[in-house]
């Protein structure tokens, strides 16, 4: 996927040239760019980690994060995204507006010094995939990435913008991840999973992490996805049909054996899915991960497991029984922790009939 070729940088002259956008903002001038991967490879700069970290305006690179960025982008070479990365120049940047347009003209040339350091206020992971992919593939050296340049006015501003670059950033949820994400083979399936099982159709928050008091909704996509990964412990990428439908038919089952869930269906009940949520554990994620975990060794050790989880039908779901006391709930307030979550499913396992804790099951299946 070779791209056209460009020239930004000429060691004659000792300088990188790029085609500009001139801004202002707080009182201070930006520049609008499109740098080449050949060019940030070779010539941006990451701080030195064995710096002191007061002495420098980046946190530690992730090494870890790499791989799976420079995969991204390799493997998706005409359908990846990546935003601006942001850079502070510490030396010469000089910017020639286009002829005819003055001195106040917004767009032009933007010629910085290639002795200039570089240092990316935000973005270095970025940065550090691109340069990974530039040296595995040089097919890649014209793609370009939007980069904002700003002169660097030292070490305490650099450090400032860091700060409010990072603090002002909002992380989408995991459930609006899960539903943009139309690469991942998981997300898309988690997806569907909320359309075809009766009682999460219409009733799943696909936006938020968690639910609002007087919503509709029971359940939350990411609470659903987790319980799911836990039900199905899926070993690739790829989700088997069998799986598939196993995941439908485990969840369908379990409402079936859930008469609570099975009121929201009855259109004729006033009850609502608030009234639920504040009365019953089996309305929040920490439950729906045990039903998960438990419903993982019944559909492993048994064949007859949806008979087993009549069973659910016996367990006292009200927050305010004793029995939920020491797992998932402290002083009847939801706790989220993995040992509660084991417990709950432990105690899910015994009442479906299950001789089989978690523990000697985990032990069994090293045992394989």
């Amino acid at each position: 996927m070779a791209r056209a070729l460009t020239r930004e940088t000429d060691k004659e002259t000792g300088t990188m040239t790029f085609d500009a956008v001139r801004g202002v903002q707080a009182g201070k001038e930006f520049y609008s760019t499109m740098v080449s991967f050949k060019t940030i490879a070779e010539h941006f700069k990451f701080d030195d980690p064995s710096i002191a970290v007061d002495q420098r305006a980046q946190r530690r690179i992730r090494e870890s994060r790499i791989p799976q960025l420079s995969n991204y982008i390799i493997q998706n070479p005409d359908n990846y995204v990546f935003s601006s990365i942001t850079v502070s120049v510490g030396g010469k940047m000089t910017f020639h507006p286009t002829p005819g347009l003055g001195d106040l003209g917004r767009t032009g040339t933007l010629i910085i010094s290639m002795d200039a350091p570089l240092l990316i206020n935000d973005g270095q992971h970025r940065c550090a995939a691109i340069k990974e992919v530039y040296s595995k593939n040089k097919d890649f050296q014209n793609e370009k990435i939007s980069v904002v340049f700003f002169l660097d006015v030292g070490l305490k501003r650099s450090q400032q913008m860091f700060a409010d670059l990072n603090k002002h950033a909002v992380k989408p949820t995991k459930s609006l991840g899960l539903l943009y994400d139309h690469r991942d083979t998981y997300a898309r399936f988690i997806v569907n999973l909320a359309k075809d099982v009766e009682v999460f159709n219409g009733r799943t928050e696909m936006e938020r992490a968690s639910i609002a008091a007087r919503s509709k909704n029971f359940f939350t996509l990411n609470g659903i996805a987790d319980a799911t990964r836990y039900l199905l412990k899926l070993k690739t990428k790829s989700i088997p049909a069998e799986k598939q439908k196993l995941a439908i038919e485990f969840w369908e089952t379990v409402s079936q054996n859930m008469p609570d869930w099975q009121l929201l269906l009855d259109k004729s009940t006033k009850i609502t899915p608030t009234e639920l949520r504040e009365n019953y554990v089996h309305a929040y994620t920490n439950v729906l991960n045990a039903l998960g975990i438990a419903g993982h060794v019944l559909v492993t050790q048994h064949k007859d497991w949806k008979n087993m989880l009549k069973n659910l039908r016996d367990i006292p779901w009200e927050r305010t029984d004793p029995v939920w006391q020491g797992k998932i709930m402290i002083d009847h307030v939801m706790q989220k922790n993995k040992i509660g979550i084991k417990k709950a499913a432990d105690f899910i396992l015994l009442k479906c009939g299950s001789n089989t804790t978690l523990d000697e099951f985990e032990k069994q299946e090293k045992q394989k």
